[in-house]
């Protein structure tokens, strides 16, 4: 191909592509060049298109978040007079000729997105792609943003920062993922834009003309993405850059945080505690006071003088330990770290070779370089220090990456895997690679057991390597909603298993607040309370007797609802779904699911609707998509489509659940290792089709991959009223040895199992325990509710086809 000629007058004006001067048709879509630049267009797969242009003959690309590869995919080329038409099974895309820009069709020709006539062009170094906005568009997603699910009208910055107590409606904040979801009458689609500088996405903020997204520098690389579905273009994007690896079940499970626990004493204390009082709990962190002088890979000899002992107590109990890793490596001479890290050439340098010296938590810090395979390995290999003393799971901070003075200098240099470049094309992905360093060292110090990393930063792709939490919150009822929107909409960009610091890091919550937080955290995918040093204790029983049995009735009910939330975490491993699912994934053309008063409603492990509210309200409303669904703790039936005005005492957080929702249950346990009573107990809701998948495992390690699982499908036809549980698939033994079947919503008592008739029991079920009349005056004695006869069958469990028939 002939080398294109740049102009390099003029550069801080716009500069578009130019024409198409010429263009050849590859194994895999085409390239091109045209007045101004190279171009290439791969169809990826039948739904997704891969754009390129660049200013240069060599495509500058991202290593780090699409692992995978294009598919071979049948498509056509049409060439017309003003135009080129690629076509596959699935989608359109057309370039014209003129001014190199793009529309995407679907196969009935209706538009999805396309160009606005300025396409693709550059102000100096920073490249855009400008976009039409379509009629009635909406636009969802783009990671972790504060702001309305509906981000029309707003512009966001993709660079990772450390911003402490950040207001609900500031950005960035800490991980950048550009990936967005456009909504329109004729369809959904989304974009990926793969580049890691500083990025901009607006969606019609300041003008009347256009959306664009753009980077500081590198090139135009963007993905469009096209399927019938919200789900699946969300599950096609993370085909592209990868689904999230099962977690061990421990991680499921409630979590303690604070900054911080010690000395060892109090967090054996802390411990004791949760048993006594019988609130489940998995895990306890170790915050930076673990450490000596808050320098990595130690132990504070005075506050933890024998941690592996203290760990070996914690154990004993049921609880697993997660400690925090920060990135900055004090330069200390004798400290082990910093001498290896120094003598190896693992740190950030500066471009004469000198390394980035900054202040964080330890005062003056080397950096290790995660973009270098070498500073991996290291990393990994220094882990043994905490494995050794008996930690489970790592907690990766400060890793934007952050420092004193917030003001990193772009000169600095990563080796970015031997493509080196500056700080402004490798911030973004820094958090990321933290993360993958410290999942490979988790792995390789302890490799029959499956990694739990928590991170604060991260890019796109980063749901392979961690889960995800949203910072240094405020304890404020504003947000505790806004952290509901941050989660739901890393669950739309590929990160489902993430959550907030229930009750707010920065600040102190008020009784109501933090009960109704711990309420709304149980039907988060990450469940995780979180307070900062020199604020009030933020335990489950540190708010009073009231607040405690409102925490600890949640908190049990998050352990019954395990094979439910096991088995989604399953099902997400595999099509990289959300576990806590905004409605716009199911419901996208619905317009009250945009509404300021709706839009933080979310399906949970995809039968529960949760309505949260602040802990000030007595009532609220709350919008039911179509169909029917049940008050989880009355049964009360709501038809679906209209807003229902629900009462919300501070005890009971508004939840639903949809007719041939099929929910999985279990007794209560202190632990996730703690043995269950061997009762499977089925929630079957009458009124729709259902299905749902059961799926067990022993619940940490690698032998589910070679079939050791237990996976069993489940379908409820509602016309037929059957329930049919599929016979048993994998080697795994069910830790069941019954079932017991709830029927909601059935009239009949009388059912036929396998043809066999059998006469049904009834029970007042409740979700919940009574709250303690802890005020003697009636007028504040918070309500109980429960299910009053309702019918059940107890049968025994086995791996055989089960049919059980409704007889009217």
């Amino acid at each position: 191909m002939k080398k294109a000629q740049f102009n390099a007058t003029n550069s801080a004006r716009y500069q578009s592509m130019g024409p198409v001067k010429t263009w050849n048709k590859t194994s895999q879509g085409i390239s091109g060049m045209t007045e101004n630049g190279t171009f290439q267009i791969t169809v990826y797969q039948s739904g997704v298109i891969r754009i390129q242009a660049s200013r240069s003959d060599q495509f500058d690309t991202n290593l780090y978040s699409v692992v995978a590869s294009p598919e071979e995919v049948s498509f056509s080329i049409n060439e017309f007079s003003d135009s080129i038409l690629l076509e596959t099974n699935k989608l359109k895309t057309q370039l014209q000729l003129d001014d190199f820009t793009f529309s995407f069709l679907d196969l009935d020709g209706h538009v999805l997105n396309e160009d606005d006539t300025l396409g693709t062009a550059w102000i100096g170094t920073e490249i855009t792609c400008y976009k039409k906005i379509q009629p009635e568009e909406k636009f969802i997603g783009l990671g972790e943003k504060t702001g309305n699910l509906n981000r029309f009208g707003q512009a966001y910055v993709n660079w990772n920062t450390d911003y402490f107590a950040y207001g609900i409606g500031d950005d960035p904040l800490y991980m950048s993922i550009p990936f967005y979801l456009g909504v329109h009458t004729h369809g959904a689609y989304g974009i990926y834009f793969d580049n890691t500088h500083k990025s901009v996405f607006n969606f019609g903020a300041s003008n009347n003309r256009f959306a664009y997204f753009n980077a500081e520098d590198g090139d135009l690389d963007y993905y469009f993405i096209y399927e019938p579905s919200v789900s699946e273009i969300i599950s096609t994007y993370t085909s592209l850059t990868g689904k999230m690896k099962l977690p061990p079940k421990w991680a499921l499970g409630y979590q303690q945080c604070r900054y911080s626990y010690y000395p060892s004493e109090e967090v054996e204390t802390l411990a004791k505690t949760f048993r006594d009082k019988k609130i489940p709990a998995d895990i306890i962190y170790l915050d930076i006071h673990h450490m000596e002088k808050y320098k990595v890979f130690t132990f504070d000899g005075v506050h933890f003088p024998d941690p592996k002992s203290m760990i070996y107590e914690l154990k004993k109990r049921g609880f697993k330990v997660v400690v925090i890793l920060d990135p900055g490596i004090k330069k200390e001479e004798g400290y082990l770290p910093y001498e290896e890290g120094k003598s190896q050439g693992l740190f950030v340098k500066y471009p004469d070779g000198e390394d980035y010296i900054a202040q964080v938590w330890p005062g003056w810090c080397g950096f290790p370089d995660f973009t270098k395979e070498e500073t991996r390995s290291w990393w990994a290999e220094k882990m043994a220090f905490y494995t050794e003393a008996g930690v489970d799971g790592f907690w990766t901070d400060m890793n934007e990456p952050a420092s004193w003075g917030q003001f990193t200098p772009n000169l600095i240099e990563f080796d970015m895997d031997g493509n080196p470049a500056s700080h402004r094309k490798s911030r973004n992905v820094y958090g990321m690679e933290m993360a993958r360093a410290t999942q490979e060292g988790s792995t390789l110090q302890n490799p029959t057991k499956r990694p739990f990393v928590l991170t604060r930063s991260g890019f796109a792709g980063v749901q392979r390597f961690a889960a995800a939490w949203t910072g240094d919150n405020q304890a404020t009822e504003e947000h505790m909603l806004a952290g509901i929107r941050l989660v739901n909409s890393l669950g739309l960009s590929g990160v489902p298993f993430a959550g907030y610091d229930v009750g707010g890091f920065a600040g102190e919550a008020s009784s109501s607040l933090f009960a109704r937080w711990m309420s709304i955290g149980a039907f988060a995918p990450l469940y995780r309370a979180h307070s900062m040093i020199n604020s009030r204790d933020a335990e489950p029983w540190a708010f009073g007797e009231e607040v405690e049995e409102i925490s600890r009735n949640y908190i049990q009910l998050r352990y019954q609802l395990l094979p439910t939330l096991y088995s989604k975490f399953y099902k997400s491993s595999l099509d990289g779904l959300p576990i806590a699912s905004s409605l716009a994934v199911t419901y996208p053309h619905e317009p009250k699911v945009y509404l300021q008063d709706f839009q933080n409603e979310y399906l949970f492990c995809d039968f529960l609707l949760v309505a949260p509210v602040e802990s000030t309200k007595e009532i609220t409303k709350v919008f039911l998509p179509k169909g029917k669904w049940y008050y989880l703790y009355t049964d009360l039936q709501h038809s679906g489509n209209q807003v229902v005005y629900q009462d919300c005492p501070i005890n009971y957080l508004p939840v639903y659940a949809k007719a041939g929702s099929i929910i999985f249950m279990q007794s209560r346990v202190a632990h996730t290792a703690e043995p269950h009573d061997g009762i499977l107990n089925i929630h079957l809701y009458q009124g729709d089709d259902g299905s749902a998948v059961l799926y067990e495992d022993e619940g940490d390690g690698f032998e589910y991959q070679s079939g050791k699982f237990y996976q069993r499908k489940m379908e409820y036809d509602f016309h037929k009223g059957e329930f049919k549980l599929e016979q048993v698939l994998g080697s795994y033994p069910s830790s069941y040895t019954k079932i017991k079947v709830y029927f909601h919503g059935f009239k009949s008592k009388e059912i036929l199992i396998n043809g066999k008739q059998e006469h049904l029991k009834s029970e007042n079920y409740s979700f919940l325990d009574k709250i303690t009349a802890f005020d003697p005056l009636p007028d504040n004695e918070l309500p109980f509710f429960q299910i009053e006869e309702l019918f059940y069958v107890e049968i025994e469990h086995t791996n055989d086809q089960i049919i059980l028939t409704e007889l009217n």
